[in-house]
């Protein structure tokens, strides 16, 4: 229907270098954190670490007393291996890439392409923050993280991730207008609900589509209307731009939504007497 519009795929030269781009061809904003709060997170997270580490050198060490030397080195490597390694790994994999630092800072680590990371990823991170952080002052992850556009210190160039700020303040994007156009038409097609990411793809593109440039602007909006098109029918009028379809078609589906709402309410206020 719409594919006759398209032309080559679009290659996203406009989208800025913070964003990431979903399935669907659409932007995701996610806010690289910036050096102070990470510096911050980065002091807290060592200060307790090392808390963590004295103490349980001390109880080891009262336990050692007892013991031969070689068991008592045995169980001071341990303890490093614990505090060092198996501590960060399972705290930050456990909270979806937060440790206590982040968590105080409003911070989490994400993999490059935005998803949760795993506990492979918060693994080498911990196995490379011991030598860029411990062993060498927190001095390779500062220079790292100031010359790098995402913040990212050496340990997050091993694994993949960077990290990102979870406190963003959600702007949503005034609801689509109906195109006077196709108002006649919307009325009577049939649409059926369209999947959760999809929806929500062609709501960040009508909202971003300002911000991009003419071509490619039409190149996303022509993909995005061919994956709607499988849940709406009949098409548009022909000559329809793509974004006066999606914008259509996002309008109508809300209103109707609203009327069934409405319709659900005042069935619910009839069936219980207004209580």
């Amino acid at each position: 229907m719409l594919a006759a519009m398209s032309g080559t795929a679009p290659t996203f030269a406009s989208l800025t270098s913070d964003d990431h781009v979903t399935g669907e061809a659409v932007a995701l904003d996610l806010p690289p954190a910036s050096l102070g709060p990470r510096i911050v997170s980065g002091l807290v997270d060592v200060l307790v670490t090392l808390v963590v580490l004295v103490a349980t050198i001390f109880l080891f060490g009262i336990a050692a007393l007892q013991s031969d030397g070689a068991l008592a080195h045995v169980a001071f490597i341990g303890t490093l291996i614990a505090v060092f390694l198996v501590l960060p790994t399972t705290v930050e994999t456990l909270t979806g890439g937060r440790s206590l630092g982040k968590l105080a800072m409003g911070l989490r680590t994400v993999r490059d392409d935005a998803g949760p990371i795993t506990a492979q990823h918060a693994f080498v991170r911990a196995l490379i923050g011991f030598v860029e952080i411990y062993a060498f002052s927190g001095v390779p992850a500062f220079f790292s993280a100031m010359l790098s556009s995402k913040g990212k210190r050496l340990g997050d160039y091993a694994a993949g991730t960077y990290v990102v700020r979870s406190r963003v303040r959600l702007q949503l994007a005034p609801p689509a207008v109906m195109p006077p156009g196709l108002t006649a038409w919307a009325r009577t097609a049939d649409m059926a609900a369209l999947p959760t990411g999809l929806a929500l793809a062609v709501r960040q593109y009508l909202g971003r589509e300002a911000t991009l440039d003419p071509r490619h602007r039409h190149e996303l909006g022509v993909r995005l209307a061919d994956q709607v098109a499988s849940y709406v029918a009949p098409p548009p009028p022909p000559g329809t731009p793509p974004q006066a379809y999606l914008a259509a078609v996002v309008a109508s589906r809300r209103e109707r939504d609203l009327a069934r709402l409405r319709r659900e309410a005042a069935l619910r206020e009839r069936l219980t007497g207004g209580r």
